[in-house]
């Protein structure tokens, strides 16, 4: 049994010339038919003459240039044309006529340069074809010559409307194209933000920390430990940042965190010095996508927020894995000090408003009376089950 993939995926593999071949082929083989002799197209109005040697290269150059029509486009319209003029000016009326309005669509499909000049000279050529018709004896009125000329009018017409709607496919394939890579940019610029901000912060608040530590040795020690650490975990995470650049990054490793490492977030935080009371209820989702990321992201935007302006304070995280949504909400009760902060641009939170809009959720903050602040997000995408 014929693979018909297998047949097309070859045929695409040939040259474009071999593949316009068969319909000249088929065009002048039409036209050596005794059957559909003097039944092509016929203008001026001249008697059809039998077959000579002339028709035979009138047929030959109606039709063989075909193979080449996308290939050399001017090259077949000007033989096909010189054809065509020969086959009516003898009377021939060749089936191959019919290779005319093709090569002109085609014309006005792929020619890309000297268009204006290609028409003026078709129109010109015409026009001295109608003078010789009427010299050789032609009975043809001026409308029936206007109307023949509009329909191959037509057929250029034709060809440069496909033309024009292959650019504008072009274009807008193109401003997809760049929309998706601003828009890949814009996540690895926000993934950036948010690993650096997270993990300097940490560490700066952690090192601020050790200058004070130095009669304890072993807390100094533990609090060194702790900048290293955080400090691995930032190269860590830019190594998987960096390979979504990568063409060719691997797959072996997991280059989102998933929600399950909230807890690690937690840890991280509180050996920076920040008390941390982490609740998590309900089962993870063995996948949700974009969610789980997002859940994360807000979790550590909202814990660096807590250290950058509320070092030292109560701050509680839970985070809710509901049947359809993961629902996250990190606060702090303003008790700590904002001393420690290396300052920052304001754009975290925005941006993670936007991911969760993105969603189809809803991210909020609030700063309560008593001070301190609130970080409420619902991302749709959850998978239900038991608390924790």
């Amino acid at each position: 049994m014929i693979d018909r993939r297998r047949v097309l995926e070859l045929w695409r593999r040939l040259d474009v010339t071999v593949r316009d071949l068969p319909l000249g082929v088929l065009l002048l083989v039409a036209s050596l038919l005794p059957s559909l002799r003097g039944q092509g197209t016929e203008i001026g109005g001249l008697p059809t003459r039998p077959a000579d040697a002339l028709a035979g290269v009138a047929a030959v150059l109606q039709s063989i240039p075909l193979a080449v029509r996308r290939r050399w486009t001017l090259l077949c319209l000007a033989l096909v044309s010189l054809g065509f003029a020969l086959d009516q000016l003898r009377a021939y009326h060749l089936f191959a006529g019919a290779a005319l309005p093709i090569v002109l669509i085609n014309a006005g499909s792929h020619q890309e340069k000297y268009r204006r000049a290609t028409q003026v000279t078709a129109t010109l050529g015409y026009v001295a074809m109608a003078v010789g018709l009427n010299a050789r004896g032609g009975d043809e009125t001026l409308v029936e010559y206007v109307t023949f000329y509009l329909v191959l009018a037509l057929a250029w017409g034709i060809g440069a409307w496909m033309r024009s709607a292959r650019a504008a496919e072009a274009e807008r394939r193109s401003r997809v194209a760049e929309d998706a890579r601003n828009a890949e940019r814009t996540r690895i610029a926000r993934e950036l933000h948010d690993v650096v901000t997270h993990h300097v912060t940490a560490m700066v608040v952690q090192s601020e920390a050790a200058r004070y530590l130095t009669a304890a040795p072993e807390r100094l020690d533990e609090s060194l430990a702790a900048v290293s650490d955080t400090g691995r975990r930032a190269i860590t995470d830019l190594r998987h940042l960096l390979d979504l650049l990568n063409p060719d990054h691997g797959t072996a490793e997991p280059r989102t965190p998933p929600v399950g490492r909230v807890l690690t977030l937690v840890e991280q935080t509180r050996r920076a010095g920040q008390p941390v009371e982490f609740t998590e209820e309900g089962t993870p989702a063995a996948a949700t996508g974009s969610s789980d990321l997002v859940a994360y992201r807000v979790v550590q935007e909202a814990l660096t927020n807590a250290l950058k302006y509320d070092h030292g304070g109560r701050t509680s995280v839970l985070v809710r894995h509901g049947e359809r949504e993961i629902t996250v909400e990190v606060g702090t009760d303003g008790s700590g000090s904002g001393a420690a902060s290396p300052g920052g641009s304001g754009r975290g939170l925005a941006g993670l408003r936007e991911r969760v809009d993105v969603l189809g959720g809803e991210f909020s903050t609030d700063r309560p009376a008593d001070g301190g602040f609130v970080v409420r997000a619902r991302i749709p995408g959850g998978s239900g089950g038991s608390t924790a």
